[in-house]
């Protein structure tokens, strides 16, 4: 066999385990050996450029080449569907049908209703050839190029299982359970804000522009409806049974009844088995499943007759309440959380749930031991929606709330109109030293990849740093350990230089001065220009920057005058960091767009859209990122958006093309 041949039998191979291991759940080999397969594909392909194939088991990694989404239009409309919380809405929904078949005998498939997003995917002689996002019904995004990273979606059909030459096939992309807790946690440690839900999370990977962070993301599909010119059977149920075959991941929590009693059978069935399920669910679906009766009955305007969704109510559960602990953030915040028995909610075990603030426990009375009720419907934060005073214990006590930080033992302050109780001790406080750390590192701020929040604790054990700046004091040899980490102790010093090419605004944010997020930060870096007007500002020039107030200006003064952070910003000014707008940021300033709002919608050809956002604020104007009644004009590149051009249309606001935009300032 030669090399060629050898590629093409890997392939198939390779294809084959994808399928057992992520649709089937029955590998039939070991990690270890598909990874010895896939390496040696890698090289023969390497060695033999002119076979590259974009549907190659090695292309599922993904690429950080990827494109602004171009925008596709549906062959079929892919319309949503009438949503009923109640069993009398089902039984109308189902008498509806029979009035509208004039009496005819009918059959109904009942599915899973996923909570994901939705894709429609086709194929051509078996290959999948594109994927594109619901989007408005009538176009969505071509995320062809992520889709291709989830390995329970095939790229290639099995050979000889029938498929017809093109079709189309829909269904739900998902993050399981356990990747959505992974990527919490991972987020959570970093400092970024968590994902409400596995639904935002699968439609915030499957939009990003960097398929490696997909791949690495670990989406899930199922598929729940086939179209096409020639599908294999006249049956709904019968055409998923077959596209199966095919190698589609199907429910398995599919049946097809004939009456309303079954109907109701089966909703209550998966409203309590659906919390074994590795991925979330939020309802039911119930399709009419003759093709020709789905014809028959027609459409709404906004959605067909022949289906429709039942929701599941948010699920809520009542466990006792063992104790009240307090975390610290890196701001010196004090939060009471809930340690409670554990209880099953939405497909995960629940144990804490947050109590946000002193005023929210005594607007519940808690006591130690009551029974709380707990509810997370699709969101991932679990909360306490009430309590069971009947099963109160006679000796149950008062939830106290501390005086003193868990950490250090600080006497809290609560200042004037908030909520929250705080430690002041900020520069000894060690949750706060290393909050303020993994803030400085993370990647919307200093972008030091290199590192975590693990090593960041490590580090702050050993004594090698106590603030931000000791991170640029960080030697090779000092995180080397026994020599046998040279490399990675390399790759960490040489991210940490990096570093300091970081642009002036986002060294602003990562100073992580209290109240300012990255929008203010920027806003502030693009007022003062340099460090030292910021440093040096006053109240009443700070409040003149557009979303500054008086709380987030008496922060920054705070901020600056407190000489410990003095010195830290003076170390990193000498060890290189950018503390000004570069010469391009500052470059050909004018008014003309002053006082407008734009918003920039679709994809350019001669700057980029961050390019486009900086020459708005060097010109006057404001960037926006939604369309309003106070909208200036959008700027629109190539595939707007269709839904913002009709609110354009609505609203009168005036479309601008790229070039018209360059003539405004020429």
């Amino acid at each position: 066999m030669d090399e060629r041949q050898r590629i093409e039998q890997l392939r198939r191979e390779l294809h084959e385990h994808n399928h057992k291991y992520y649709v089937e759940n029955q590998p039939s080999i070991s990690d270890q050996d598909f990874d010895f397969l896939m390496h040696e594909l890698q090289e023969l392909e390497a060695r033999h450029p002119e076979m590259a194939d974009p549907n190659s088991p090695t292309q599922r990694v993904g690429s950080d080449l990827q494109e602004e989404f171009r925008q596709v239009e549906h062959r079929y409309p892919m319309l949503s569907l009438a949503n009923t919380y109640s069993e009398q809405d089902v039984r109308d929904w189902f008498e509806s049908v029979k009035k509208g078949l004039a009496g005819e005998d009918f059959e109904v498939c009942c599915e899973m209703k996923y909570d994901g997003l939705s894709i429609s995917l086709t194929y051509v002689d078996g290959r999948l050839t594109q994927a594109v996002t619901r989007g408005d019904g009538v176009r969505g995004d071509d995320v062809t190029t992520n889709v291709k990273t989830i390995r329970s979606i095939p790229l290639l059909l099995k050979e000889g299982s029938g498929y017809p030459r093109e079709f189309e096939i829909r269904g739900e992309i998902l993050m399981p359970w356990s990747s959505f807790e992974r990527l919490n946690r991972e987020r959570e440690a970093a400092e970024e804000p968590l994902f409400a839900n596995p639904r935002n999370a699968a439609s915030g990977t499957l939009k990003s522009l960097d398929s490696h962070v997909v791949a690495s993301r670990q989406l899930d599909a199922y598929l729940y409806y086939l179209l096409g010119d020639t599908l294999p059977a006249e049956g709904h149920y019968e055409n998923l049974e077959t596209a199966r075959r095919w190698g589609f991941k199907i429910s398995e929590g599919m049946r097809k009844v004939k009456t309303v009693e079954q109907i109701i059978e089966f909703i209550n069935y998966w409203d309590t088995e659906r919390k074994n399920l590795p991925v979330a669910t939020d309802g039911i679906v119930l399709k009419v499943n003759s093709l020709r009766q789905q014809r028959s009955l027609g459409y709404t305007a906004k959605s067909p007759r022949w289906a429709i969704a039942y929701k599941f109510k948010a699920e809520r559960a009542c466990t006792p309440l063992l104790e009240v602990t307090y975390q610290v953030g890196r701001t010196g915040a004090v939060t009471p959380v809930a340690n409670m028995e554990p209880v099953q909610l939405a497909g995960t075990t629940v144990r804490r749930a947050t109590l946000n603030n002193e005023d929210f426990i005594r607007s519940f009375d808690l006591h130690i031991g009551d029974y709380v009720y707990v509810e997370k419907g699709g969101e991932i934060i679990p909360k306490i929606v009430g309590v069971d005073l009947e099963q109160r214990p006679i000796i149950a006590q008062p939830v106290q709330f501390i005086k003193r930080c868990p950490e250090c033992g600080t006497p809290l302050i609560r200042y004037e109109g908030e909520a929250a109780w705080y430690c002041p001790n900020d520069s000894g406080c060690p949750p706060q030293i290393k909050g303020r750390i993994e803030h400085f590192i993370a990647r919307r701020a200093m972008n030091i990849d290199s590192l975590g929040p693990e090593t960041v604790d490590e580090y702050f054990r050993r004594g090698l740093i106590k603030n931000i700046a000791d991170l640029y004091d960080i030697e090779v040899q000092q995180i080397n350990g026994d020599g046998s980490r040279t490399k990675s102790a390399q790759r960490i010093v040489n991210g940490i230089q990096k570093s300091k090419e970081v642009p002036f605004e986002r060294v602003v944010f990562a100073l992580g001065i209290r109240f300012i997020g990255e929008t203010s930060a920027r806003l502030l870096a693009r007022h003062f220009k340099n460090i030292d007007a910021l440093m040096h500002a006053g109240l009443q020039e700070l409040e003149e920057v557009e979303g500054v107030g008086e709380v987030m200006a008496k922060s920054i003064i705070a901020y600056f005058h407190d000489e410990q952070n003095l010195q830290i910003v003076e170390r990193l000014r000498g060890y290189g960091l950018q503390m000004a707008l570069s010469e391009q940021q500052t470059a050909a300033q004018s008014d003309k767009l002053a006082g407008q709002s734009v918003v920039i919608s679709g994809v350019f050809q001669h700057h980029s859209r961050d390019e486009y956002k900086l020459i708005i604020e060097q010109n006057g104007g404001k960037n926006v990122g939604s369309i309003s009644g106070k909208t200036s004009f959008i700027l629109a590149g190539d595939n707007m958006g269709p839904s913002k051009l009709q609110k354009a249309e609505k609203l009168g606001i005036r479309i601008v093309s790229e070039d018209e935009f360059l003539q405004m300032l020429a």
